[in-house]
């Protein structure tokens, strides 16, 4: 799950079925009180808020002109004055909460945004946003009706379009006005030298997008925003490169910053401590659990890592046989869902799909693509898999994604009963898109995924066991280096290495880690581990209060209900109401 910024607001790429909020009167009026806020967005990020379901955005584009940064901060203070004035009029418990999240993320929004103007050097991915812009409106699940919307996109992106100047001049001007500024620092080195190696990805991705559409009329459109795309390109090798700082590290005031956006309340050294202590209990689980995979599947180790090696080798998936193999996977979890009364499923199956080559290189680690959910009409969220590469001799390449033994915790995670079983619920069932959208982080988000491993791994084969373990185990890991790299406590070679040789990941996936860290996410992977305890906590005190009236199908189908709310306000909304329910 990622959060966008622009123009001093973050806002969460979710979103709430308002059609489908089951007639609740608080809902539909919090929902009028989230308008203000989604207003702001479309005006400076109208793709964005288009993907979940803001009607009559999809001709427009991304604000990038003079002044965007006063503008944005100006529309965010003008909305928060207008929800505190709302504040003190409402009575409704429920509502006068969701404005209390509203208030809470614009303010939190408007700090951030005023920490990155005033620290860092503006730097724009303009080919990414403008993939993701055409791929927002050309979609399997996506009325052919919107599609030409995209041509009129490629206009306006390139400036063919009256009043509109090239997408990429404007972000060379907002980047140059800031050129002089005395301490800001550019972005990390390595983070522009990856992005220029996969510039060519996005503007060919866009291409293939509208040739496989039987859109016409597109052509000298495209050729043109493809030469501003190259042009793009070579300014940022020539002018922002020389720029680019040699230290990932973020300044200190925006890292910890980073880690409150994520839903993280908690210090850098305070993570490190937790999360140490957890990754110590984690691997002596792992070491007890090897020796009887090894019994059972006569390897001559005890040793969890070769034993996972040895589950790699022999368990290897071809990249043509992936989707059937995890839609199997799938099959087999449900049946455990229902068996053992887990959660409530969907009436309707879960999409598992595999990546294009530009959604690979934007994200190349397996991922829930979530379909506009404000007005959704029948689109689902789907379990993305990264595209694999095939070997001249006909044999695929293979990841820490593409074995046996790993396929079930994956499955669990991203598909049921996790991340696709959080927005499914949000689609039909409802919400208010304060609960859905504003109240998003990765600590609720990516805690319940955690938490689905684990509620799962009891029931999974030995070997989907050890492999739950081991992917609890990143998690640990990710919740001390994050913070430990943050802090230059660790270098990145030793945090990779590290990952590989202890927790037994492959070079790939231990690379895409420490590039998280450091400056593609920094922060978020700490969410995880610190989600999930967060989750099993509150478990724990549930049935300590309920002792034998606890039921976990409806405990876990009252989580995720409640939307997206942190750990706080869940706790409370658990506590005051489904407890006293359960004993009605």
């Amino acid at each position: 799950m990622r959060i966008l910024i622009h123009a001093g607001l973050i806002v969460a790429l979710a979103g709430a079925n308002v059609a489908s909020a089951q007639g609740a009167d608080w809902v539909e009026k919090s929902n009028e009180h989230a308008q203000i806020v989604l207003d702001v967005f479309a005006k400076f990020s109208p793709e964005g808020a288009g993907s979940f379901g803001v009607d009559g955005l999809d001709d427009q584009i991304t604000d990038l002109g003079p002044g965007i940064h006063e503008r944005g901060i100006a529309e965010s203070e003008k909305a928060l004055a207008e929800l505190r004035r709302r504040l003190e009029l409402e009575t409704d418990s429920k509502v006068k909460q969701d404005l209390g999240i509203l208030i809470k993320a614009i303010e939190d929004n408007i700090e951030s945004t005023h920490l990155n103007h005033d620290l860092l050097l503006p730097y724009y991915n303009i080919g990414q946003t403008v993939f993701f812009g055409v791929r927002g409106l050309i979609d399997p699940q996506i009325p052919r009706d919107r599609y030409p919307a995209a041509i009129t996109r490629i206009e306006k992106y390139a400036g063919l379009v009256d009043g509109y100047t090239p997408l990429t001049e404007l972000a060379k001007d907002r980047s140059r006005e800031r050129f002089e500024v005395e301490g800001l620092v550019g972005p990390f080195r390595g983070e522009v030298e990856q992005d220029l190696e996969r510039a060519e990805t996005f503007v060919t991705g866009i291409e293939e997008l509208l040739a496989g559409t039987d859109l016409e009329g597109w052509e000298d459109s495209y050729a043109t925003l493809a030469a501003q795309l190259r042009d793009y390109t070579e300014w940022l090798r020539a002018e922002m490169l020389p720029r680019a700082r040699q230290d990932y590290r973020l300044p200190a005031a925006l890292y910890q910053d980073a880690l409150r956006q994520w839903g993280v309340d908690a210090s850098p050294l305070d993570l490190i401590e937790q999360a140490t202590k957890g990754y110590m209990d984690i691997r002596n689980e792992m070491e007890s659990l090897a020796p009887r995979i090894a019994a059972e599947k006569g390897y001559d180790t005890n040793d969890y890592r070769e034993v996972i090696a040895l589950l790699k080798r022999d368990g290897a998936i071809d990249g043509d046989k992936l989707v059937d193999h995890y839609y199997s996977v799938l099959r087999d979890i449900e049946e455990i869902i229902v068996r053992e009364k887990i959660v409530s499923l969907p009436e309707r199956d879960a999409g598992i799909r595999i990546a294009s080559a530009a959604e690979t290189a934007a994200q190349p680690a397996p991922h829930l693509d979530i379909p506009r959910l404000i007005g959704n009409t029948g689109e689902y969220p789907s379990f993305v898999i990264p595209l694999l590469e095939q070997n001249e001799d006909g044999s695929w390449q293979q990841t820490d994604d593409t074995y046996e033994a790993g396929a079930w915790t994956l499955t669990a995670h991203e598909a049921r009963p996790g991340h696709e079983m959080q927005f499914s619920s949000i689609i039909e069932s409802g919400v208010s898109v304060t609960r859905a959208v504003f109240a998003f982080n990765s600590a609720n988000v990516e805690g319940w995924g955690l938490y689905a491993e684990a509620i799962m791994r009891p029931y999974l084969p030995l070997e989907g066991q050890l492999i739950s373990l081991q992917y609890r185990l990143m998690r640990a890991a990710r919740m001390f280096l994050d913070p430990m790299l943050n802090l230059g406590l660790i270098t990145p070679d030793e945090a990779k290495s590290l990952i590989m040789n202890d927790i037994a990941i492959g070079e790939s996936w231990a690379q895409n880690e420490v590039e998280r860290y450091t400056y593609r996410m920094p922060g978020q992977a700490t969410a995880y581990y610190y989600g999930y305890n967060k989750m099993q906590a509150l478990r724990a005190q549930t049935e300590l209060k309920l002792r034998d009236e606890f039921d976990q199908q409806a405990y876990h189908d009252f989580i995720l209900a409640q939307g997206m709310l942190p750990p706080d306000i869940l706790k409370d909304a658990v506590m005051s109401e489904f407890i006293p329910s359960m004993r009605d």
